[in-house]
């Protein structure tokens, strides 16, 4: 297959979004080449010219999936000022597109999907994604002199895992201003701690 095809490529990305589609209405396990091959307007053997498997077509997805979440993120991050307003834009984009990348969210929530090797390298690229930029609003904050951080790399995954296992059930909040009262209560706890000063 020609990838430097313009036609070729054309053709790909539209199976690869109408296969985002389908997975995010059935999930992984019942979604079928048929059901792909049918919202993208081809007959499902030339599904199989441009991919092996349905795990071919899902990994594509998610791929796509991840590189937008992290490119939202890291503009809503570069476009605040201070280390402050960089974590309530970190914290707001990642709730905000993990409830619209659907396929993504159920990539690093379903169990059943563990045992292919494609999710295991996706959850640890991306992890290290968002460890490093929490880490980088961290250092910015002590340069600043706006943080006082005494082990940045326990602390940078203590608000990874924080922000982790808050994900669900904000995903599943429908009211996203509510979201954003709860996000910052828990920064203004990160900013000024539980102790009395």
């Amino acid at each position: 297959m020609d990838h430097s095809n313009p036609a070729e490529i054309n053709t790909r990305q539209n199976i690869i979004e109408a296969a985002r589609e389908i997975f995010a209405r059935y999930g992984f396990r019942k979604a079928t080449m048929d059901e792909i091959a049918q919202a993208a307007r081809k007959a499902k053997s030339s599904l199989y010219h441009y991919f092996k498997s349905k795990e071919e077509v899902f990994r594509e997805v998610v791929e796509q999936e991840a590189a937008e979440v992290k490119g939202e993120i890291s503009r809503a991050v570069a476009a605040e000022k201070t280390p402050q307003e960089k974590f309530r834009a970190y914290v707001i984009t990642r709730m905000a597109a993990f409830k619209r990348v659907a396929n993504l969210f159920h990539a690093f929530k379903d169990e059943y999907l563990e045992s292919y090797g494609f999710i295991e390298r996706l959850r640890e690229n991306y992890n290290r994604y968002e460890i490093e930029t929490i880490t980088g609003i961290l250092k910015e904050g002590l340069e600043k002199g706006v943080f006082a951080v005494k082990n940045l790399e326990l602390t940078a995954y203590a608000i990874f895992t924080a922000a982790k296992g808050l994900e669900y059930s904000w995903a599943l909040e429908p009211d996203i201003k509510k979201v954003e009262t709860n996000i910052d209560s828990l920064l203004d706890i990160l900013f000024h701690g539980l102790v009395r000063k």
